[in-house]
């Protein structure tokens, strides 16, 4: 667990290589820790039998614990399996098998040598927690498109602003400061237009430590509506944005001045697919886009309840947190969640897996992922 824990520590730096970390051990006294720290350095096997030989530490014949079987090729590093070879560990513990058929075959490659190989039984807590640090890796691998992490604030009774628009704040400033040092951590931040000429966002990192990443600012906007005194528009020389239209928007000679309006301003163009008549872009496709040509590895949504409704009905959600604060509007028509889908039955409902639940100051932070 502890190898586990190490990994959590690359979110931001390492996408869209996944999280890693590594422990090396003898007779119960550590050795060496590592993870893999940033895309294109060291991985976590490497980064631990350094930190070994820089405490002086001998690791022939030592065990080496690792939450993902280690790699077995050359990529902007070499390999990890030839790295644990020549430095004679005698065992490794892996906590799953790569998922990436160009890089797996580093256990195979281990026993060739001579090291012993064990893998962390499935069902078992470390099998778990490393199956759930792979998960975003795992998903970009099978479905080209990058892991959605949707936020929303709420009240008790589960509604996110009042019937006449108002959510600022529903949340405290811990909970506001959490939500800053994750946009630090993604590479894109979705929203929609409806919160765009509600709430005026700026959707970037402002509050707390020093982003890791700098994240593309997003606009699901079908009828390029986005006006031009928007600070999404007015900041796109700073920060990187783009307003993602029906393909027909983005070469109609009706809508031609408002683009060139919005590219001297530094806005990008994402032309997309319509889902449906009244159903605005098709969000598959888009994430599609970001994942493909603008190399998104991850994507938050900070967005309405019509954005988040059509991303639950189109099942792209991968991971939830929710902020609840302790107030109760008891209001019908305060705006839920998510809106436009229909669902008579419980049945319908998108199924999600508890993760974590932490307090926040006056609030609760939730962390579900999808179930499956």
């Amino acid at each position: 667990m502890l190898a586990a824990r190490l990994a959590v520590r690359g979110v931001g730096k390492v996408e869209p290589n996944p999280l890693v970390g590594c422990v090396v051990v003898r007779d119960g006294r550590v050795l060496g820790m590592g993870h893999h720290r940033v895309l294109g350095g060291a991985h976590a096997e490497v980064d631990a039998l350094s930190s070994a030989a820089a405490r002086g530490e001998d690791v022939r014949g030592a065990t080496m614990v690792v939450t993902l079987e280690p790699c077995n090729h050359t990529g902007r590093t070499g390999p990890c399996s030839e790295a644990i070879v020549r430095a004679g560990i005698r065992e490794v513990v892996i906590g799953v098998p790569d998922p990436n058929p160009i890089a797996k075959g580093g256990a195979e490659r281990l026993l060739a040598a001579g090291v012993a190989v064990r893998f962390a039984s499935v069902g078992s807590e470390a099998r778990r927690a490393c199956e759930q640090l792979i998960m975003p890796f795992v998903l970009r691998l099978q479905r080209n498109r990058p892991w959605v992490i949707a936020k929303w604030a709420q009240t008790v009774d589960g509604r996110v602003a009042t019937r006449t628009g108002e959510s600022k704040w529903i949340s405290g400033e811990l909970a506001r400061d959490r939500v800053h040092r994750l946009r630090g951590r993604v590479d894109g931040v979705l929203t929609g237009i409806g919160t765009v000429i509600a709430d005026d966002p700026m959707l970037n990192a402002r509050r707390g430590v020093p982003p890791r990443r700098v994240a593309t600012r997003v606009v699901a906007d079908t009828d390029l509506d986005i006006p031009l005194d928007r600070k999404l528009v007015t900041t796109a020389r700073d920060l990187p944005t783009l307003v993602a239209c029906e393909r027909s928007m983005a070469c109609t000679s009706y809508s031609a001045k408002k683009r060139a309006a919005l590219d001297q301003a530094g806005v990008g163009i994402v032309a997309i697919a319509e889902n449906g008549i009244g159903r605005g872009i098709d969000l598959r496709e888009l994430l599609a886009v970001l994942h493909a040509q603008h190399r998104m590895s991850t994507v938050l949504v900070e967005a309405g309840p019509g954005l988040l409704g059509s991303l639950m009905e189109d099942d792209l959600i991968d991971e939830a947190i929710v902020y609840i604060a302790p107030l109760v509007l008891g209001d019908e028509q305060a705006r839920s969640v998510a809106i436009g889908r229909v669902a008579e039955r419980l049945s319908s409902a998108r199924a999600f897996a508890l993760q974590r639940v932490r307090r926040c100051g006056e609030d609760v932070e939730i962390v579900y992922r999808r179930k499956g």
